[in-house]
């Protein structure tokens, strides 16, 4: 026992008091209480307010469960912030998954049940000490009950509980004891696929739970918008697009790859039976205090279901041009056409070029008292206060030339079509724009002037287009420059005539990304569009009667005077928003 105590009198640690008493918001538990100090630093930093402590207090006595681990549950607090508050709080250092041991510590010393229960993972140990990563380092019974197992001093670390949990799988679960104690999720190598039944219950165990909950709070705390789940023959590989990008992270186990494709079906509603069909669905769901909406999409590849879940984050999407990159000529141009009292608006773009949150920017400053609006959308993305919207089901009949003609004697202002696919759509929506109605929607081009082409080639008369386009913007989007690591760079010299002649005083600066912990040493933060607006003049309608190119039409936007993409993008580079690389990775000179 004298090792015991003696170990934990060393490591108990040495909680900082002094804020407590500033912060009675929420009246935490009382001095005894180890974990006072760490809800009280979470409620000075803003990351836990006095309603949402209630709530998992009440919760927490309810279910019998820790407080702390009740705050990360809910979503109210992030594994990462509250790593970082114990960390700070209790003086120690935050053990990061790159300094995980390769193999176990100590296994033949401590059970792996306990390891899991207690969520520790040992990390290194000497002939007197033990250096272990703790979820939770402020309980002191913990690392006494430690110490009494391999008989040293702990030294405690603070540990992420999801990197704990899946060190511990990976590292333990081969070993004599992990046979013997494995829990639930051991079965998920012996999956038969075609027993639903079974199947269905390995996705609602605790462990696939917990992986699917880890896969989507780490994509919050990336600021990632897709998470992809791709099953292979022999490993299952998630990727995070970040600002644009994939990027490849820690899967779980490629035993899990059943269950937990299972449990996103479950989670969205789907038929976990139908694995030869493609099939959508929403989850919705709350990480870190903030309202989620998860658009899943499934289809069959040849080792399984291929998963994309699209994270929309509703409260911090901002439907603001500026916000949005739009600044110059592209804005000035684009608000001019939202100003015309009838007529279409057409924005074009590739998937994932930030069409729709342009449309939704767009309906926000048409959104008045005096204005009607509604929408058709497939799916409806973001539900816009004071406008209608409808949601297409194709498999009913609700398409969007149906819903269209429905709406049309709705006597609506304003409508917006989420895309035009076909001539019906086309022609419903030229024929609405000729009777008074101002009309948004997208089109699948590469810039503004070939939109024009691709309605005459769907069949729409040359006629109409000339009477009732307005305008046409195309966008991309390109990574936003982090503002904090940023640093000069050298001009290209095949861009330095070009840079010269769009610099406003002459004097040429191009930036490069370095990448801090701010952007997560990517060297960028959020993303940015770089658009061109076409208005359609007299000249451009004659080149659309004559039925011009595409080239010959984009010849004579530019003549009047239309700032292309890549001149906006090479104008954005200059300002420092962001890098010629990422321009030329989306767009190329007219």
């Amino acid at each position: 026992m004298a090792v015991v105590e003696s170990s934990q009198d060393r490591v108990e640690p040495k909680l900082n008091t002094a804020n407590i008493g500033e912060d009675k918001v929420a009246e935490p538990a009382g001095e005894s209480d180890p974990h006072a100090p760490i809800v009280a630093e979470l409620q000075r930093r803003g990351k836990l307010s006095a309603a949402d402590y209630h709530r998992a207090q009440r919760i927490a006595v309810e279910s019998g469960d820790a407080l702390l681990r009740m705050l990360v549950r809910l979503g109210l607090v992030s594994e990462r912030d509250l790593a970082q508050v114990f960390a700070d709080v209790l003086g120690l250092a935050l053990a990061e998954q790159a300094t995980f041991p390769q193999e176990p510590v100590a296994e033949d010393r401590v059970s792996l049940r306990f390891l899991k229960d207690a969520r520790i993972l040992p990390l290194r140990e000497d002939a007197t000490s033990l250096q272990a990563a703790f979820a939770d380092p402020a309980d002191p019974f913990l690392r006494a009950a430690l110490a009494a197992a391999v008989d040293k001093r702990v030294l405690p670390h603070v540990g992420l509980p999801s990197e704990i949990e899946l060190a511990l799988e990976q590292l333990y679960e081969q070993s004599p004891e992990s046979t013997e104690e494995r829990e639930p999720d051991a079965a998920l190598g012996t999956t038969d696929e075609d027993d639903i039944e079974h199947l269905k219950d390995l996705a609602s165990e605790a462990p696939v739970i917990r992986m699917v909950n880890q896969l989507i709070q780490r994509a919050v705390e990336c600021r990632a918008s897709d998470i992809h789940i791709e099953p292979f023959a022999d490993q299952l590989k998630v990727r995070y697009r970040i600002d644009g990008i994939l990027k490849e992270v820690e899967p779980p186990p490629v035993r899990s790859t059943a269950a937990v494709i299972s449990r996103v079906k479950i989670m969205s509603k789907l038929n976990i039976a139908e694995r030869r069909l493609p099939q959508d669905g929403r989850i919705p769901i709350r990480i870190q205090g903030k309202e989620l909406d998860l658009r899943v999409s499934t289809v069959p590849t040849m080792f399984g279901e291929s998963v994309v879940m699209r994270l929309l984050d509703k409260e911090s999407v901002r439907f603001d041009f500026d916000a949005l990159g739009f600044d110059g000529q592209p804005r000035e141009r684009l608000l001019s056409i939202l100003d015309q009292p009838y007529g279409i608006l057409l924005v074009t773009g590739p998937t994932g070029s930030g069409k729709s949150t342009t449309l939704y920017t767009a309906l926000s400053r048409l959104n008045t008292q005096e204005r009607k609006i509604i929408t058709v959308e497939d799916p409806v993305e973001y539900q816009l206060q004071g406008i209608n919207q409808i949601q297409v089901k194709s498999s009913i009949g609700m398409t969007f030339a149906g819903a269209l003609r429905a709406i049309v004697r709705q006597d609506p202002d304003v409508i917006m079509v989420g895309e035009m696919r076909d001539l019906e759509t086309a022609r419903i929506a030229v024929q609405s724009a000729l009777t008074g109605h101002v009309v948004l929607s997208t089109l699948h081009t590469n810039d503004a002037a070939s939109a024009v082409t691709r309605l005459l080639e769907m069949g729409v008369e040359d006629y109409l287009l000339t009477s009732t386009v307005n305008g046409i913007l195309a966008q991309r989007l390109v990574r936003r420059l982090c503002p904090h690591c940023r640093i000069a760079a050298e001009v290209p010299p095949a861009l330095g005539t070009r840079l010269g002649e769009l610099a406003p005083q002459g004097s040429v600066q191009l930036f490069r990304p370095v990448g801090c912990p701010r952007c997560n040493d990517m060297g960028y933060l959020g993303r940015l569009v770089i658009a061109e607006s076409l208005v359609v003049t007299d000249p451009i309608r004659q080149a659309v009667l004559a039925h011009a190119t595409s080239s010959e039409i984009q010849r004579i936007a530019i003549a009047e005077g239309m700032i292309t993409m890549y001149d906006d993008g090479l104008l954005k580079a200059l300002n420092g928003l962001t890098t010629v690389e990422e321009v030329l990775r989306v767009a190329e000179a007219a």
